[in-house]
């Protein structure tokens, strides 16, 4: 570097750290740092919301989240059983004004997401991983995939697979009742209701928890998914309410299923043991899944309760494969085919249906296509922690991809088959069954397992996965509310016991009240009323996961755009002599090579621009790390690798990191560790992200070349940036 001329101002040659307001070097005038809680303009300012959200190192309770959701809940619990008919009553009043009123607009929301969630995957947004650039999955794609299906099913799949399809045949929403059209629409109704919708809001809320937490070192929360829009204001009011409405939503959703589901399993224990159904029984069931949550938190076999997650999944797949084999298997097969075609084809229709011409069509909404977005929505942050949590290293296009294929189809083949099969009865003339599907659909659902071979062995295993079902989201939810209500910077850590325990009891509390107050009517009505802030949330997330994803592309793009003009190959690396390229190819570095690289070149080449920077008037240091496998998020507090910082006080500081990646030797021959199956880069990560090349057999003069052609590009960056945002003096 040139030496600044001895008659260079005062000015000119102070610290850029230490000059408030002054023309920056590549044009424009440089604004002040913004304050502390607006929103974020750059990676660099994403990467801060850690340190500004999460100034704690240990979960704390958020005591307004937890006591206004606590009162809300507590006084309707306490309205519905002391005035169980008022409550009915006016919960009906209100879901009728929702439904004349506002259909349209649950419409348009779940129509939104859907849009939003499939772009996402298809533009180059969709390559962005949900953590650093270099984390790769946890699980296998088998294994995740049945995960994906175990994280959003409940026991309201089986409760509404038999009444939806017998219900939209006799009693469509338009059409003539009991019509061929009405046969062909009676399946891929309740298909359209448990399909593509309902997963592309786990999706939206999943993968935006995820991004923030993984990739970003943000808190897995609602309101650190909308750092973008609202800065560091999300850890204020604004952020308790945001939370509030998350966590009360959320609980509604999962007291609805568990209602639907003591309703469901009340006939199945009445058939198997011959306990007398009602109300009495129902309350049993409530309490027994509060005493398998408690045991699950205070005795720590919260393994074994993912052991029953994987047990629910082939209890289901057992009972399908019984239902196919012993029913009519050809008819089955046949119905699954016409019903996904005839779903895949109708859906853009579908989707927008509101039945306008359709005279009072506003009860049918309501009970049926209002009422699932609803549940959906409210189930939304709920689902979406569990994906994010199993989804870390996926890209968005994987997960998107995934959630909105694997878990419908599974979906979609229980539907079909529980429907079709009791499509068949119907067609045969079996009128009083039909008769009871539509009036009391967990008899009718019990009913329909009578009519197959070893009735008794089917009902049994009928009952026992929808039990599973039950235990699982009413010990998964009691955790989740936990999350929700305390503020927990660990993405891998949970909420206290306690308040695992203090929510499974509120809920229990929630669903008597419920039932008592209507069963599953006044669970729907409930749903679709609390859900409605919900979908705020919602058009929250997707304006800001938008904006962050914007914010990456535009710099990936500036990134890109000067790669091809700093070298001949195109790339950030100075070229490589023939005889490095050969010993890249042949040569895989284990890690003591890595170590001796790092200490040898990197370290001394950093050393010698740091020293430079300082000799020029600016603040720079090298930091030292202790050698890591990884690379994270650029968190200069807590650096992952060798680090040069360039402090520039008004803008973005410069960051030029490098950190040791371990990654799988390629199974052809090469030059590498007898026994290991990995070798080591040396990955350079700058304030842009990760550069994704390797620095191993560079010399120290080509490193410093690197490091300051990624100041080069990172000064043009500025620049850009300064043209659209700054002003002239």
């Amino acid at each position: 570097m040139s030496q600044q001329p001895d008659n260079q101002s005062a000015r000119d040659s102070k610290p850029l750290h230490k000059t408030r307001f002054e023309r920056s070097r590549f044009g424009g005038s440089v604004k002040p740092h913004k304050a502390e809680d607006e929103v974020p303009v750059t990676k660099s300012d994403l990467g801060k919301g850690a340190q500004k959200l999460s100034q704690t190192k240990t979960a704390e309770i958020n005591w307004s989240v937890l006591i206004i959701s606590s009162l809300v809940i507590a006084a309707f619990s306490v309205w519905a059983i002391l005035m169980p008919n008022e409550a009915g009553g006016t919960m009906k009043l209100v879901v009728n004004w929702i439904a004349e009123n506002l259909g349209w607009y649950y419409v348009l929301t779940m129509a939104l997401v859907i849009f939003f969630v499939i772009w996402v995957a298809l533009s180059k947004a969709g390559s962005v991983r949900l953590g650093p650039d270099d984390s790769r999955p946890q699980y296998g794609l088998g294994t995740w995939a049945a995960m994906l299906f175990a994280a959003g099913v409940g026991i309201d799949l089986l409760f509404f697979s038999v009444t939806g399809p017998v219900v939209q045949y006799l009693k469509p929403p338009s059409g003539e009742p009991g019509s061929s059209a009405a046969l062909q629409d009676a399946v891929v109704w309740t298909m359209f209701h448990y399909g593509i919708a309902g997963w592309s809001v786990y999706a939206l809320l999943g993968m935006a928890m995820g991004y923030f937490a993984y990739r970003w070192d943000l808190p897995l929360s609602i309101r650190a998914a909308l750092y973008p829009l609202f800065g560091k204001r999300v850890k204020g009011s604004l952020g308790h309410g945001i939370s509030t409405i998350a966590l009360v939503g959320t609980v509604f959703g999962v007291a609805t299923t568990m209602g639907i589901g003591v309703v469901l399993l009340n006939v199945g224990f009445s058939e198997l043991f011959g306990f007398k159904e009602g109300l009495t029984l129902q309350i049993a069931l409530v309490v027994g899944a509060v005493i398998l949550t408690i045991a699950a938190t205070t005795s720590g076999v919260d393994r074994g309760i993912r052991w029953i997650s994987e047990l629910n999944l082939w209890s289901a797949v057992a009972m399908m494969a019984f239902i196919l084999i012993a029913g009519q298997t050809a008819f089955l097969l046949n119905g699954l085919v016409e019903n996904i075609g005839h779903f895949i084809v109708t859906l853009p229709s579908r989707m927008f249906k509101t039945f306008a011409y359709v005279p009072d069509s506003s009860e049918w909404m309501g009970s049926w296509t209002l009422f699932f977005w609803a549940f959906w929505l409210a189930w939304g942050p709920f689902v979406g922690v569990f994906l994010a949590r199993i989804s870390r290293g996926r890209t968005l296009r994987e997960f998107v991809i995934a959630a909105i294929t694997v878990p419908v189809l599974c979906d979609f083949i229980i539907v079909s088959f529980f429907g079709n099969s009791a499509l068949y009865e119907v067609l045969h003339g079996n009128t009083e069954f039909a008769e009871l599907a539509m009036n009391s659909p967990e008899h009718g659902w019990y009913a329909l397992l009578s009519m197959f071979p070893a009735p008794m062995f089917l009902i049994g295993l009928a009952t026992f996965s929808g039990l599973l079902f039950y235990i699982t989201s009413a010990n998964s939810g009691a955790m989740v509310m936990s999350n929700f209500s305390a503020s927990i910077p660990d993405p891998s850590e949970d909420g206290p016991k306690w308040l695992r325990i203090f929510w499974a009891v509120l809920t229990a509390v929630l669903t008597i009240a419920m039932l008592l107050a209507g069963g599953v009517i006044t669970m729907e009505y409930a749903t679709l009323i609390f859900a409605l802030p919900v979908t705020v949330i919602a058009y929250l997330v997707m304006f800001s996961f938008y904006k962050a994803l914007r914010i990456e592309r535009a710099e990936q793009e500036g990134r890109t755009l000067r790669r091809s003009t700093i070298t001949p190959s195109g790339g950030h690396v100075p070229e490589r002599t023939w005889k490095q390229r050969l010993g890249k190819m042949l040569t895989y570095a284990s890690k003591r090579e890595a170590v001796q690289f790092l200490e040898r070149v990197v370290r001394p080449a950093l050393d010698d621009v740091a020293a430079e920077f300082r000799g020029q008037g600016y603040e720079a240091e090298r930091q030292n790390a202790d050698h890591d496998h990884g690379v994270s998020t650029i968190d200069p507090s807590r650096p992952s690798g060798p680090l040069l910082r360039v402090s520039t006080d008004n803008l973005h500081d410069f960051y030029y990191q490098v950190a040791m990646v371990a990654t799988p030797t390629p199974t052809f021959s090469g030059k590498m560790a007898a026994d290991t199956d990995v070798y080591y880069r040396l990955e350079v990560t700058t304030q842009t992200g990760s550069g994704g090349y390797d620095l191993m057999g560079l010399t120290r003069q080509q490193v410093i070349d690197d490091v300051l052609e990624q100041y080069d590009a990172y000064l043009k960056y500025l620049s850009g940036m300064g043209d659209g945002d700054n002003s002239e003096d």
